[in-house]
């Protein structure tokens, strides 16, 4: 597609209708966690830190697409593998600030893995310096590799612990924050004028019996 007809305004309307999509629909997120290279001392002969440190996590908004575990048998007995294919809004790391890493990790429930390739996926018509975002494959993490406490939501079975399942969704709708805290969210036809502030604020689920008690607008419950 020809640069005449695909211009800075319809890249920017791509942009916020993918992560409308992915911030405000979908709400699937990770954990990503950066290493901290310049105090991570990598081994003189196999160039792998033993004792890797991090920075805190980072909640990334991204489509994910989950495998389905990989049973292996050795001499040991049976092990469980996880692979998990993670797709990220790159306008989103750009405003963020956030470059991807091969060899960082993120968390996905309460499985950790870690990146073993970023993959740019596809351009936005044909414009090189325009990316729609990134494939990013991980790994399960050996154990040892990374030893952090699993943030949620992690898995409905482990009731005793609050965070295993996400009750409250918020959207983020391009606004500085939405209840929950600072979104990081940029929507640029908004930052460059073109469209105005939404009328309405960011829509929200969450259980009867919360403090806000607001269910799904889905059935017209609001």
């Amino acid at each position: 597609m020809a640069r005449l007809f695909i211009t800075p305004r319809e890249l920017d309307f791509i942009s916020d209708v993918t992560k409308e999509l992915i911030k405000d629909v979908s709400g699937q997120r990770i954990q990503y966690y950066r290493i901290r290279e310049d105090i991570s001392r990598p081994h003189d002969v196999y160039e792998e830190a033993v004792q890797k440190f991090f920075d805190p996590p980072i909640e990334v908004d991204a489509r994910v697409e989950y495998m389905p575990e990989e049973i292996r048998t050795n001499r040991f007995g049976t092990e469980r593998f996880f692979s998990i294919n993670v797709f990220i809004h790159e306008r989103d790391m750009i405003d963020r600030d956030l470059e991807v890493k091969i060899g960082d990790y993120f968390s996905y429930g309460d499985i950790f893995f870690e990146i073993t390739s970023a993959i740019a996926e596809v351009t936005i018509y044909g414009q090189i310096e325009h990316l729609v975002g990134y494939k990013i494959v991980g790994k399960q993490a050996r154990m040892g590799q990374i030893d952090k406490m699993p943030i949620g939501p992690t898995k409905e079975g482990f009731k005793e612990d609050a965070d295993s399942v996400q009750r409250t969704f918020v959207q983020q709708r391009g606004l500085e924050d939405n209840g929950q805290g600072e979104t990081g969210d940029v929507r640029q036809l908004r930052e460059n004028g073109v469209l105005d502030e939404p009328i309405g604020g960011p829509a929200e689920v969450s259980p009867r019996g919360d403090e806000r008690g607001v269910s799904s607008s889905f059935y017209d419950e609001v």
